[in-house]
This record gives C-alpha cells, sequence and structure tokens, in this order.
C-alpha cells in the first residue's frame, strides 16, 4: 500500500513540475514574440513549413467529413421528412464543433509532431546549447517563430476545413441524393449565425491553436535529448493536445451554448 501511494505521489509531483515548467516556458515565448516582428523571415517560414505543408490533409480530411456528414443526415432525416435541414444541421455540426477540433487533432498529428521532432532533435545534436554558448536565446530565435506559426495557423486551417467540409456536405446531399440546392443554401444562411456559431466557433480555433502549439514546442524542447525521447515526445504531443482539445471544448461548449 505505502508503494502505491509513493508512486502515485511521484508522479503527481513530476506531473506539477511539468505543468510549472511549461507555464514558465510559455512566459519565455511570450516575452520572445515582439522580437519576431523584426524579422518576418522567420514566421513566413514556418507558416509555410507549419501551415501550406498541412493544407492537404486538412482539404482531404474535410472533403470526406462532408461528404459523410451530409449522407448519414440525409439518410437520419429522411426518415423523418426533414431533409431540407440537411444544410444547417451540416453547417452549425462543422463551424461549432467538428471544424476547430477535427483540424486541431490533425495538426497536432501531422505539424504538432514534426515540431516537437524537430525541436527534440536541435536539443539532441546540442544545437539549443550551441546557441546558448554564442548568446542567442533559443527559446526567441527558435521556439517563438514555431510557436506563432503554430498559433496562426490553427485557426485558419479550420475555416478551411469546415468550408471544403460544407461543398463535399453539397456534393452528396444535392449532387447525389438529390436534395434542392436553394433549400440547402438557404436553409443554411436563415439557421447559421455569425456571433452565435461562426465567431465562437472561430474562437474555439484560436483556443486550440494556442495549446496545440504550446504542447508541441515545450514537448521538444523537454525531451529527453535521445532517439527514445525524442519519440516518446512526439507521442505525448498527440496524447496530450488531443485530451487538451476535446476537454477544452466541452468547457467551451458549456460556456458559448448552453443555458
Amino acid at each position: 500500500m505505502m508503494n502505491v501511494i509513493r508512486i502515485l505521489g511521484r508522479k503527481s509531483l513530476h506531473s506539477f513540475g511539468r505543468l510549472g515548467r511549461g507555464f514558465i516556458f510559455l512566459l519565455q515565448i511570450l516575452t520572445g514574440i515582439p522580437q519576431l516582428f523584426k524579422r518576418p523571415r522567420l514566421i513566413v517560414q514556418q507558416l509555410y513549413s507549419v501551415g501550406v505543408m498541412s493544407m492537404t490533409i486538412i482539404v482531404v480530411s474535410g472533403l470526406f467529413t462532408g461528404m459523410v456528414l451530409g449522407l448519414q443526415l440525409f439518410n437520419t432525416m429522411q426518415d423523418f421528412g426533414a431533409e431540407q435541414s440537411v444544410g444547417s444541421v451540416t453547417a452549425l455540426s462543422l463551424v461549432r464543433e467538428l471544424g476547430p477540433v477535427l483540424t486541431a487533432i490533425f495538426f497536432a498529428g501531422l505539424a504538432g509532431t514534426s515540431l516537437t521532432a524537430e525541436i527534440g532533435l536541435m536539443k539532441t545534436t546540442e544545437q539549443l546549447s550551441g546557441m546558448e554558448m554564442m548568446a542567442v536565446d533559443p527559446v526567441h530565435r527558435v521556439i517563438a517563430p514555431r510557436f506563432l506559426a503554430g498559433f496562426i495557423s490553427v485557426p485558419v486551417l479550420a475555416l478551411m476545413f469546415s468550408a471544403v467540409a460544407i461543398q463535399g456536405g453539397y456534393f452528396v446531399s444535392v449532387s447525389l441524393l438529390g436534395l434542392d440546392s436553394s433549400v440547402y443554401w438557404g436553409q443554411m444562411q436563415n439557421i447559421v449565425d455569425w456571433d452565435d456559431d461562426i465567431l465562437n466557433g472561430v474562437i474555439k480555433s484560436v483556443v486550440f491553436g494556442f495549446v496545440a502549439a504550446w504542447i508541441a514546442v515545450f514537448e521538444g524542447y523537454d525531451a529527453v535529448p535521445t532517439s527514445e525521447g525524442v519519440s516518446r515526445a512526439t507521442i505525448r504531443t498527440v496524447v496530450h493536445t488531443s485530451l487538451s482539445v476535446l476537454g477544452l471544448d466541452f468547457i467551451m461548449t458549456a460556456l458559448m451554448f448552453g443555458d
């Protein structure tokens, strides 16, 4: 019994220690962001690496997500004579929930793990230590541009995901299943509200982007400088980001759309 308590205490202290290091690390990143605007090339390079290179999977995933959503909604609502609401329900599901959440999870699996592995390898090969010896702060020079690029990319990719998914739902429900095009778009325009739906979805994606970028760069910077340590850090990036996004999604949904 004492051994179990000892193990739980050790793991709890380790988790709280990592959490504290993560917050201190975040403050260091935020203090270095203003300096980046003097070197916009660093931000542009990372935006291309993190955002543009992730567009393919976002577009393809969004297209098939919208197609599946349109097919399932049409078949289900047809039983109740409510197939005219397919467009509005598809749009609400995407802009409120699926767009921000799935984009953040896809980002963690692709760009997030890439950031973690890149920073972890730089730590393993002592490139970060070499910068410190040359009086260059690696957090400001290496970490901050990657964090900012991830933070900016996720909301943009989420909007792109939702837009492509809505087109995918249109293709299935209108082109394949015969729903009237004016009904699809008309119901969507009447039901979807800018402030209550679209803006809240954008706020979610901004928060998810902040958290996903933070976890990705911290796991790489805090990784054990070995090949095994870097591989475990990439796994933690996906797991921690996914759990954080899902938990935050529930909290934010309750605050935004609850009574």
